[in-house]
């Protein structure tokens, strides 16, 4: 049997969420897909960046990811709006509960993206695209955003269907119409050609898919190596991932900020560190595991990035011990004068939490206790809140005790100091 997969995408998710929800129950009377607009991170904590854009703004050339002031540059009118994660986490759990009702297999890709696989189940409701119309019309009417949805006989036709015109649309992408629909495309557009993927098949005059797909696989080894005979096999439709409800096994939890002023000391830095060992301590212990392998990362003013790494003498979750080998890191890696913008922590080789610890005769530190302290203070902040327990280096200042993934100021938004137009 021909397998059915779907790829389903909202468009603009964040500025289609919080457009739905200013409509829907604010008032406003002004839908934000309608004019240039874009939801964009505070420039004064440096997260100011671009995050998502309507089509009225991309007509002017404003682009994710970059910051507030070139898309002001290129549209000096864009109405600009802060990001609210909270809300993006719950349209995103409603768009899949609507998917779940046509099958259990829904394998999220992203917060704004997912896989559905439709074979087992299609047969229940009707024909492939009229089934997606049915889909996306119901996600339209009942939650007020719009998707796109690729349909195909693998994940990686679906997707690149999805991404075919917008928005609101329903594509397909089979084997047949691969010649027809993908073959002309530029060769960027392909799923995982990145852009030094794209100048090295430029090189070889390799400019669109069409073209990649009929090079020989042994001419493009010596110069991309495994990587070109997976883009060869794209090129050519072909992809064998299978569709996963369940989310694999995390290879590595990390966490990183970046601190709205530039650090310049090492006792601030050692607080920025703190709190990201506590974010990644958590985690790890969420999902009741250790990691054996720690790596810490920083990024200076003007942007350059540096990393290193080292295996701990025992896999852990404690967030003392986390933070104690950061620091090790951080001070081989800081040069003790470049101010600093951006620093993260970063844990490979993960190990099943239960397995015992390698004691060692010259190392007096009383674990166990470390992890009770770490347990109880799980409780209490699930219980709480995260700001029930602090430690007191962080009662003044400005480096929040738990830092790292989504800042406090975009997990949720004050609407009532929002002009809501």
């Amino acid at each position: 049997m021909e397998r059915i997969i779907f790829h389903v995408d909202v468009n603009s998710a964040f500025l289609s969420w919080e457009a739905a929800y200013r409509l829907h129950h604010l008032g406003a009377s002004v839908d934000l897909r309608q004019i240039p607009s874009a939801v964009a991170g505070d420039a004064e904590s440096r997260h100011g960046i671009i995050l998502a854009k309507s089509h009225p703004a991309k007509k002017y050339g404003v682009c994710t990811g970059e910051t507030i002031g070139q898309a002001r540059v290129k549209c000096p009118q864009l109405y600009m709006v802060p990001p609210n994660y909270s809300l993006y986490q719950r349209c995103s759990r409603a768009f899949q509960e609507i998917l779940k009702e046509y099958t259990p297999d829904v394998e999220p890709y992203s917060i704004d993206e997912c896989y559905m696989d439709m074979t087992e189940t299609l047969h229940l409701f009707g024909k492939p695209l009229e089934t997606a119309d049915e889909i996306r019309g119901r996600i339209e009417r009942e939650l007020g955003f719009t998707v796109n949805i690729g349909v195909a006989s693998n994940k990686l036709l679906a997707k690149m269907a999805s991404e075919f015109r917008k928005p609101n649309y329903t594509h397909s992408l089979f084997p047949w119409e691969i010649q027809e629909k993908m073959w002309p495309l530029p060769i960027s557009q392909l799923f995982f050609v990145g852009r030094a993927a794209r100048r090295k098949l430029e090189m070889l005059g390799i400019s669109t898919i069409g073209e990649l797909a009929a090079a020989d696989p042994a001419f493009l080894k010596p110069i991309l190596h495994k990587h070109g005979e997976q883009i060869w096999n794209f090129a050519n439709g072909r992809d064998s991932a299978e569709v996963r409800a369940e989310a694999p096994v995390n290879k590595g939890f990390g966490n990183s900020t970046t601190v709205a002023f530039d650090v310049k000391d090492r006792g601030t830095a050692r607080k920025v560190l703190l709190a990201l060992a506590e974010t990644v301590g958590s985690r790890l212990r969420s999902h009741k595991v250790k990691a054996e392998v720690i790596a810490v990362g920083i990024k200076s003013y003007d942007f350059h990035y540096s990393s290193h790494q080292m295996v701990m003498p025992n896999p852990t979750n404690i967030t003392w011990e986390l933070y104690q080998y950061a620091c090790q890191l951080f001070d081989q890696l800081w040069d003790k004068k470049t101010p600093l913008r951006h620093l993260g922590i970063h844990t490979q080789r993960i190990r099943d939490g239960a397995e015992p610890r390698q004691m060692n005769l010259f190392d007096n530190g009383n674990y166990e206790k470390l992890e009770k302290l770490d347990k109880t203070i799980d409780v209490i902040r699930r219980k709480y809140g995260i700001d029930a327990v602090k430690r007191a280096v962080f009662l003044e200042g400005a480096i929040d005790h738990l830092s790292g993934g989504i800042s406090r100021e975009k997990r949720t938004v004050d609407y009532s100091r929002q002009k809501i137009e």
